[in-house]
């Protein structure tokens, strides 16, 4: 069933995803007016799907590469819902609402998904490992829409071009605190799951697990994600200088996931 109901949110986020291009296209009036309750009933329906999964194994785990990308794309949703609380716009969904569809589609269809092969990622206790680190993947990608909203506005700005989509945009001093307080916000869950994952594998694996690729490249993200609070707090960086450092934390964080491949520790493979 947790199947079922992961499948039919997908069809809810698809309507996400035809608003994202319809929103690029400039023609997105009429989905504009109900995507956000359409995307909600998805949002359910993958909450259900979630604790159905957990509830139907033993422990609280996410080894599979399709659960994990069900559980990114969910966190990220709890983003987006915050977000738009918070502001009233949808402008985010641009680029939120197709990541989303792509991952919980490939959750969705997936045949015997690969597995991690490190035994650790199969003890429950590593979950809230993983959903810290999850949770602040999600804050780093929201910070990075924000940026890429922030210099789409501002050139928009200057060409004096705000039409269609650019035109509903909100202020650049709202997209600016957007990002900021995205970073804020999930500081402290990744902050708290690197120091959960460097505990517990220390634990298991000894020292050694500190000179695995995908805990040197975690550990730079992290330094990214640090300097780029550092120059918000202290040199008062904001605007097009932070959106371009949100964008390379951004990326540090896409090398940190993409390093799964080539983990010992976190290797994704077939079964």
């Amino acid at each position: 069933m947790s199947l079922f109901w992961l499948r039919v949110a997908v069809a809810f986020y698809g309507l996400g995803l035809l608003y994202a291009l319809l929103a690029l296209a400039r023609r997105h009036e009429v989905l504009s007016r109900i995507i956000v309750p359409v995307m909600g009933v998805g949002f359910v329906l993958h909450f259900v799907s979630l604790v159905e999964h957990f509830a139907e194994n033993r422990y609280l785990e996410s080894t599979t590469i399709h659960v994990s990308q069900s559980l990114l794309a969910f966190l990220l949703m709890v983003f987006f819902s915050g977000v738009y609380v918070r502001y009233r716009t949808t402008a985010p969904g641009i680029f939120v609402f197709p990541l989303v569809f792509l991952m919980t589609f490939s959750a969705a269809v997936g045949q015997q998904p690969p597995q991690f092969t490190s035994p650790l990622l199969r003890s429950g206790w590593i979950f809230l490992h993983i959903a810290l680190i999850f949770t602040g993947y999600a804050a780093l990608f929201f910070s990075f829409a924000a940026s890429l909203l922030y210099l789409l506005q501002e050139r928009s700005l200057k060409l004096k071009q705000a039409t269609g989509l650019i035109s509903r945009l909100p202020a650049l001093e709202v997209i600016d605190q957007m990002g900021y307080r995205s970073l804020l916000l999930g500081f402290p869950f990744m902050t708290f799951g690197i120091v959960a994952g460097s505990v517990i594998a220390q634990v298991e694996f000894g020292a050694s697990y500190f000179s695995d690729p995908k805990v040197v490249l975690s550990l730079l993200m992290y330094a990214v994600y640090i300097v780029l609070l550092y120059t918000r707090w202290n040199s008062g960086w904001r605007g097009r200088r932070a959106a371009f450092l949100s964008t390379f934390a951004f990326l540090a964080a896409v090398l940190a996931w993409a390093a799964n491949y080539v983990s010992v520790m976190h290797r994704f493979v077939a079964p």
